[in-house]
This record gives C-alpha cells, sequence and structure tokens, in this order.
C-alpha cells in the first residue's frame, strides 16, 4: 500500500488564443466562438492540503477576489457535491497570471483544482467528467481540464487537439481590465466571421504571418486605447494580436533569444514578459 497523500503543490497555466473568431450567437446569448488555445509557462501556483472535516477554505487573501466567490473554491465545492466527497481542503493560491488579462488565470485556478482534487481526494473521476463539471464553472475551464493545445468551438468546450511548433511570446500586460461582458455586448462586436475547419489552420510559423485576427480586439481597443498603443509598438516587431477579451497581447517568435531582444526594447511606461509555449498542460496525466 502506498503512502496517502494529503498535500499536493500545482501549477495552473495561463493561455494565449493564438486567434479568437465569433461566429454566430446562441437563442440563449451566448455566443459561438472558433479559437486556438495555445499553454504556456507563466503559471499560478495552488497548494491544496486535505482536511478531515470537510470545510473548503481558500486560507490566503487576494485582493479583489473574496474567497466565496474564488473559482478554485467554487470548483472544490462542486467536485465534492458531484462526486458525494466527505472531505475538504485549505487552498493556498499564488497568483502570478495578471487578473483580467485575458490570459485565463481564474478559469486555469479552477481546472487545476479539478485536476489536483480528484487525485487528492481519491475520487477517480473521468476527463470528460471533469471537462463537463468545469464548463459549469467557465467557458474557458474545460480546455486545461483537455490537457492538450486545441481548437476549440461552440462556446469553446468542443475540443480538438492540435499540435503546435516550440515558440516563444512576448507578452504584454496594459494596465488596464477588461470586463469579458462588456466587450460580448457591446453592439459593435462582429458576429458573423465565417467558419473555418481545423484542416484550414496553419502549420509550422502559420500563426507569425498574421493572417488571423481576434474579433474581440477593436472593440477593447475602441474601449481601452491602451490595449491598441501595446498592440502597435509590439507590432513593430512581429504581428501583434490581442488575447481573449484583453487586455494583454502577444507576439509569437521561433527562439527564446528573439523574444529577449524584443522585450528589452520595451518601453518602461509598459510591462511585460517572455513566455515559452507548451505542448501540453503540466497536470495532463492528473485524469484519464
Amino acid at each position: 500500500m502506498g503512502k496517502t497523500i494529503n498535500t499536493l503543490t500545482c501549477p495552473a497555466p495561463a493561455k494565449l488564443n493564438l486567434f479568437l473568431h465569433v461566429v454566430g450567437r446562441r437563442d440563449d446569448g451566448y455566443h459561438l466562438l472558433q479559437t486556438l488555445f495555445r499553454f504556456i509557462d507563466l503559471n499560478d501556483t495552488l497548494r491544496f492540503t486535505v482536511r478531515e472535516d470537510g470545510e473548503v477554505r481558500r486560507v490566503n487573501a487576494l485582493d479583489g477576489v473574496p474567497a466565496e466567490q474564488d473559482l478554485c473554491v467554487r470548483a472544490a465545492r462542486l467536485l465534492q457535491q458531484e462526486a458525494g466527497c466527505k472531505l475538504g481542503v485549505d487552498i493556498e493560491l499564488e497568483k502570478h497570471i495578471p487578473m483580467g488579462g485575458g490570459l485565463g488565470g481564474g478559469s486555469s485556478d479552477a481546472a487545476t483544482t479539478l485536476l489536483a482534487l480528484n487525485r487528492l481526494w481519491d475520487l477517480h473521476l473521468s476527463r470528460e467528467r471533469l471537462m463537463r463539471l468545469g464548463l459549469t464553472l467557465g467557458a474557458d475551464v474545460p480546455v486545461f481540464v483537455f490537457g492538450e493545445n486545441a481548437f476549440a468551438e461552440g462556446v469553446g468546450e468542443r475540443l480538438q487537439a492540435y499540435e503546435l511548433p516550440e515558440s516563444w511570446y512576448v507578452v504584454l500586460s496594459p494596465s488596464v481590465h477588461v470586463p469579458t461582458a462588456q466587450i460580448f455586448t457591446h453592439p459593435e462586436l462582429t458576429r458573423n466571421t465565417i467558419s473555418i475547419t481545423i484542416r484550414a489552420l496553419p502549420m509550422g510559423r502559420g500563426f507569425r504571418t498574421g493572417l488571423f485576427a481576434n474579433d474581440l480586439q477593436p472593440v477593447a481597443c475602441g474601449l481601452y486605447p491602451e490595449i491598441g498603443r501595446h498592440l502597435a509598438w509590439l507590432a513593430q516587431f512581429a504581428p501583434a494580436l490581442m488575447t481573449g477579451s484583453g487586455a494583454c497581447v502577444f507576439a509569437e517568435f521561433a527562439t527564446e533569444e528573439e523574444a529577449k531582444a524584443v522585450l528589452r526594447q520595451m518601453p518602461r511606461n509598459m510591462r511585460g514578459f517572455v513566455a515559452r509555449g507548451l505542448q501540453q498542460h503540466p497536470l495532463r496525466d492528473f485524469a484519464s
């Protein structure tokens, strides 16, 4: 018999949308999307400690995120309920992914919670079941449970694994917080981009050509000119794009050296970092 694990420390990686098209709208108001998710090596860190009394608690304070609204806490309680689990957990969340930047930090934290507690509580729920649970928390949660870079359709839950080449990214983080709902409800948002198939996606260096767009970007730039300023600066070096509903923007490079050379030229009034594209989620093997 192996020793029972009662603590786990796990990463929650950020994501980029290498493109994001709005191809329609459902009767319930949700938008139909097509996007390509790529994980990057910027992580939040979560520490989980099993409790025997069934309580779920976040043990550290986070500015602007009350514990009861935290997606990690909600994910843990949802999993408890789904599995009929009597155990609880203390969650410590160390944030490194900018909030409100379109990098998927909250969704990734929720997915890591589902994956880690599935193992820590010895639940053995399938990946598909965890993905269904994740979707009730947010449209971006399933891809982090899925665990591979993916072409996504629907509201983001229909996923096909997509192999991407080794790439590096310069990511800039404008000092604005973009509410997702504000972008999706804006009257000027394009909602009728023509659908593509996974076969139409470019291989190799295709995503460095600037042929793909983020349909949310024009609206976000109109509301928050700071995003446009960051895009314009980055576009001097490579095709630049906003990720998600903003505010972070990125450009792709073939090597770490190229990316770091660009970051060194970044104006002092901008914030940014270099990230490596991951081939899969670090917790890919936590569910089957």
